[in-house]
């Protein structure tokens, strides 16, 4: 019921925002070439849900697919930092360098060195996804209270047991934030290197889809698979959020569990 009443503002302003779009089409007779209205664009996306549908489904294995690696690399490699200062300051470089560049100026030379476009368009999505995983994640180990810390030191707690029962459960929250941040990346990157592919045909995504309508003037259309990104986007965050308060709420409070195993 909570849940239900914390989406009502939301919705009720994206309705009010929606119907001045709508109102102000009409009234000032905007051609549809130019800004069509939003029933327009939700009728346009319904009539051609079945050429889109193909087109989303591959934009999201390919964000699914790039949000799953950052999430299980961007995870490992905090890890790995938090036990070893050396190797973050050998590494943490390297992926400030990967997060810092435009994925559009990366993109064309990864087309360049990969055959498979498939591949490429995953590999510029797994850039921009993985470097808030990292660096959520990392903060994350880093912010165990100084109490706790000392106390694991005085039971002799080894680093694999400091891992899982201090630091991972304390880094949990920052994980979870770093995917909501990701997940929203892993599809603008799926996206951005798409249009940076200019790739066409049957096994393309919702960027291919959103050029085709723009060389053709069909702007309705090309709203309409705007739309289909954008709500894909909002389920993504939707989902996380979800799974956030789930999380939380089940990990809360087990990282005091571990001290005695840590003793043992």
């Amino acid at each position: 019921m909570r849940a239900a009443r914390d989406w009502i503002a939301p919705a009720l302003l994206v309705l009010a925002l929606l119907g001045a779009w709508e109102a102000w089409v009409r009234i000032a007779e905007v051609p549809q070439y130019l800004v069509p209205a939003p029933s327009l664009v939700a009728t346009t996306l319904w009539t051609n849900l079945d050429s889109l549908l193909p087109s989303w489904w591959f934009t999201i294995r390919i964000t699914v697919g790039a949000l799953a690696l950052a999430a299980v690399g961007g995870a490992l490699i905090a890890c790995a930092f938090a036990l070893s200062r050396t190797l973050e300051r050998a590494l943490l470089p390297v992926a400030i360098v990967l997060q810092v560049t435009p994925i559009v100026a990366i993109a064309p030379l990864v087309l360049i060195y990969l055959d498979d476009t498939t591949a490429a368009l995953l590999l510029c999505a797994w850039i921009v996804a993985f470097f808030p995983v990292l660096s959520n994640t990392l903060a994350g180990l880093r912010a165990v209270e100084p109490g706790l810390r000392e106390l694991f030191a005085l039971h002799r707690a080894r680093p694999w047991q400091r891992l899982r029962w201090l630091l991972l459960p304390t880094a949990v929250p920052y994980f979870m934030a770093g995917l909501r941040i990701a997940g929203g990346l892993a599809l603008i990157g799926a996206v951005v290197a798409e249009f940076a592919a200019g790739a066409a045909g049957r096994e393309t995504g919702l960027a291919s889809r959103i050029l085709e309508a723009s060389f053709r003037t069909e702007i309705p259309r090309m709203y309409a698979a705007l739309a289909l990104v954008s709500l894909t986007g909002i389920a993504i965050y939707g989902l996380f959020a979800a799974i956030d308060r789930w999380w939380i709420s089940k990990w809360s409070g087990r990282g005091l569990e571990g001290i005695a195993t840590a003793k043992a």
